[in-house]
Protein backbone atom coordinates (compact mmCIF):
# COMPACT_ATOMS: atom_id res chain seq x y z
CA UNK A 1 0.00 0.00 0.00
CA UNK A 2 1.62 3.25 -1.14
CA UNK A 3 0.37 6.78 -0.75
CA UNK A 4 1.67 9.77 -2.31
CA UNK A 5 0.99 13.55 -1.35
CA UNK A 6 1.09 16.33 -4.20
CA UNK A 7 0.04 13.25 -6.37
CA UNK A 8 -1.23 15.53 -8.98
CA UNK A 9 2.17 17.58 -9.64
CA UNK A 10 4.70 16.55 -11.68
CA UNK A 11 6.79 14.34 -9.01
CA UNK A 12 3.56 12.67 -7.72
CA UNK A 13 1.61 12.31 -10.75
CA UNK A 14 4.19 10.10 -12.30
CA UNK A 15 5.42 8.51 -8.59
CA UNK A 16 2.01 6.66 -8.30
CA UNK A 17 2.05 5.18 -11.42
CA UNK A 18 5.72 3.96 -11.58
CA UNK A 19 4.94 2.51 -7.43
CA UNK A 20 2.05 0.50 -9.26
CA UNK A 21 4.36 -0.75 -12.30
CA UNK A 22 6.75 -2.00 -9.36
CA UNK A 23 4.18 -4.09 -7.89
CA UNK A 24 2.19 -1.89 -5.31
CA UNK A 25 -1.22 -3.47 -4.81
CA UNK A 26 -2.86 -0.41 -3.58
CA UNK A 27 -1.98 3.28 -4.84
CA UNK A 28 -3.40 6.18 -2.98
CA UNK A 29 -2.93 9.95 -3.90
CA UNK A 30 -4.18 13.38 -2.23
CA UNK A 31 -4.72 16.68 -4.26
CA UNK A 32 -6.44 20.00 -3.53
CA UNK A 33 -9.65 19.95 -4.75
CA UNK A 34 -12.10 17.24 -6.01
CA UNK A 35 -11.42 18.32 -9.61
CA UNK A 36 -7.80 16.77 -9.15
CA UNK A 37 -8.63 14.12 -6.64
CA UNK A 38 -10.67 12.84 -9.71
CA UNK A 39 -7.72 12.91 -11.99
CA UNK A 40 -5.89 11.03 -9.97
CA UNK A 41 -8.23 8.21 -10.45
CA UNK A 42 -9.27 8.62 -13.88
CA UNK A 43 -5.92 10.06 -15.58
CA UNK A 44 -3.64 8.42 -13.49
CA UNK A 45 -4.37 5.22 -12.32
CA UNK A 46 -4.65 5.78 -8.51
CA UNK A 47 -6.92 3.65 -6.51
CA UNK A 48 -8.06 6.29 -4.42
CA UNK A 49 -8.00 10.12 -4.17
CA UNK A 50 -7.96 12.12 -0.70
CA UNK A 51 -8.99 15.81 -1.35
CA UNK A 52 -6.55 17.50 1.62
CA UNK A 53 -8.74 20.92 1.41
CA UNK A 54 -11.56 18.84 2.21
CA UNK A 55 -10.17 18.24 6.10
CA UNK A 56 -9.67 15.55 8.35
CA UNK A 57 -6.57 14.28 5.99
CA UNK A 58 -5.81 11.46 8.47
CA UNK A 59 -9.65 10.39 8.47
CA UNK A 60 -9.42 10.39 4.88
CA UNK A 61 -6.58 8.24 4.90
CA UNK A 62 -7.85 5.77 7.03
CA UNK A 63 -10.40 5.06 5.14
CA UNK A 64 -8.52 4.75 1.98
CA UNK A 65 -6.33 2.78 3.84
CA UNK A 66 -7.79 0.93 7.03
CA UNK A 67 -4.93 -2.10 7.64
CA UNK A 68 -2.14 1.26 7.12
CA UNK A 69 0.36 2.17 4.35
CA UNK A 70 3.48 0.46 3.70
CA UNK A 71 5.22 3.91 1.99
CA UNK A 72 4.56 6.86 2.25
CA UNK A 73 6.19 9.59 -0.50
CA UNK A 74 6.04 12.80 0.63
CA UNK A 75 6.13 15.83 -1.37
CA UNK A 76 4.03 18.11 1.23
CA UNK A 77 5.60 17.54 5.31
CA UNK A 78 3.57 18.83 7.72
CA UNK A 79 -0.01 17.54 8.12
CA UNK A 80 0.53 15.05 5.31
CA UNK A 81 3.68 13.77 7.02
CA UNK A 82 1.52 13.65 10.00
CA UNK A 83 -1.20 11.52 8.84
CA UNK A 84 1.11 8.84 7.32
CA UNK A 85 3.18 8.80 10.34
CA UNK A 86 -0.18 7.59 11.77
CA UNK A 87 -0.98 4.96 9.36
CA UNK A 88 2.62 3.73 8.71
CA UNK A 89 2.72 0.05 9.14
CA UNK A 90 5.91 -1.93 11.25
CA UNK A 91 8.64 -1.65 9.00
CA UNK A 92 7.30 0.75 6.49
CA UNK A 93 9.51 3.62 4.53
CA UNK A 94 8.36 7.13 4.02
CA UNK A 95 10.39 8.71 1.38
CA UNK A 96 10.86 12.57 2.10
CA UNK A 97 11.11 13.73 -1.46
CA UNK A 98 9.72 17.78 -0.70
CA UNK A 99 8.13 19.61 2.33
CA UNK A 100 6.18 21.87 -0.23
CA UNK A 101 3.90 23.07 3.05
CA UNK A 102 7.52 24.43 4.42
CA UNK A 103 8.75 26.16 1.73
CA UNK A 104 7.56 29.86 2.07
CA UNK A 105 6.62 29.66 5.86
CA UNK A 106 7.81 27.38 8.23
CA UNK A 107 4.54 25.02 9.56
CA UNK A 108 5.04 22.73 12.50
CA UNK A 109 6.30 19.60 12.59
CA UNK A 110 4.89 16.45 12.87
CA UNK A 111 4.37 15.56 16.56
CA UNK A 112 3.75 11.43 16.28
CA UNK A 113 7.56 10.62 15.37
CA UNK A 114 7.48 8.52 18.38
CA UNK A 115 5.04 6.20 16.83
CA UNK A 116 7.07 5.98 13.96
CA UNK A 117 10.06 5.02 15.88
CA UNK A 118 7.81 2.44 18.02
CA UNK A 119 6.57 1.05 14.29
CA UNK A 120 10.56 1.42 13.21
CA UNK A 121 9.94 2.90 10.09
CA UNK A 122 12.74 4.34 7.87
CA UNK A 123 12.37 8.08 7.02
CA UNK A 124 14.54 8.81 4.27
CA UNK A 125 15.44 12.32 2.44
CA UNK A 126 15.40 11.82 -1.39
CA UNK A 127 17.70 14.54 -3.77
CA UNK A 128 17.30 13.65 -7.46
CA UNK A 129 21.00 14.54 -7.35
CA UNK A 130 21.54 11.65 -5.81
CA UNK A 131 20.32 9.33 -8.48
CA UNK A 132 21.53 10.89 -11.74
CA UNK A 133 24.03 7.54 -12.28
CA UNK A 134 20.21 5.81 -12.85
CA UNK A 135 19.46 8.40 -15.50
CA UNK A 136 20.44 6.47 -18.07
CA UNK A 137 18.42 3.54 -17.07
CA UNK A 138 15.11 5.81 -16.14
CA UNK A 139 15.50 7.14 -19.17
CA UNK A 140 15.02 3.70 -21.33
CA UNK A 141 11.93 2.43 -19.21
CA UNK A 142 10.25 5.62 -18.91
CA UNK A 143 10.14 6.57 -22.62
CA UNK A 144 8.89 2.56 -23.33
CA UNK A 145 6.10 3.72 -21.15
CA UNK A 146 5.40 6.89 -22.30
CA UNK A 147 5.73 5.33 -25.97
CA UNK A 148 3.01 2.80 -25.17
CA UNK A 149 0.84 5.08 -23.19
CA UNK A 150 1.25 3.26 -19.77
CA UNK A 151 2.69 6.40 -18.23
CA UNK A 152 0.89 9.36 -18.41
CA UNK A 153 2.14 12.96 -17.36
CA UNK A 154 -0.09 16.26 -17.43
CA UNK A 155 1.29 19.87 -17.83
CA UNK A 156 -0.09 23.15 -16.73
CA UNK A 157 0.84 26.02 -19.81
CA UNK A 158 1.32 29.46 -18.83
CA UNK A 159 1.64 31.95 -21.71
CA UNK A 160 4.40 34.56 -22.23
CA UNK A 161 7.57 35.30 -20.05
CA UNK A 162 6.02 37.99 -18.17
CA UNK A 163 3.61 35.60 -16.82
CA UNK A 164 6.73 33.44 -15.33
CA UNK A 165 7.08 35.06 -11.69
CA UNK A 166 2.72 34.18 -11.69
CA UNK A 167 3.47 30.80 -12.45
CA UNK A 168 6.44 30.10 -10.46
CA UNK A 169 4.47 31.43 -7.03
CA UNK A 170 1.43 29.53 -8.40
CA UNK A 171 2.95 26.01 -8.15
CA UNK A 172 3.38 27.02 -4.30
CA UNK A 173 -0.53 27.05 -4.23
CA UNK A 174 -1.25 24.07 -6.28
CA UNK A 175 -2.42 25.91 -8.73
CA UNK A 176 -0.75 23.64 -11.33
CA UNK A 177 -1.43 19.49 -12.78
CA UNK A 178 1.89 17.80 -13.72
CA UNK A 179 4.26 20.51 -14.39
CA UNK A 180 4.16 23.51 -14.78
CA UNK A 181 5.63 25.32 -17.84
CA UNK A 182 5.95 28.73 -19.55
CA UNK A 183 5.54 29.01 -23.71
CA UNK A 184 7.55 31.49 -25.04
CA UNK A 185 6.22 33.36 -27.86
CA UNK A 186 8.15 32.20 -30.98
Amino acid sequence: MVFVSAAAGAVGSVAGQVARKLGATRVIGSAGGPVKAEKLVRDFGYDAALDYRAGDLPGQLAKAAPDGIDVYIDNVGGDHLQAAIGAIRPHGRIAMVGMISGYNTPVPGPDNLFLAASREATLRGMLVTSYFHLFPDWIGQAAGWLADGTLRTAETVVESLDNTAAAFLSVFEGANTGKMLVRLPG
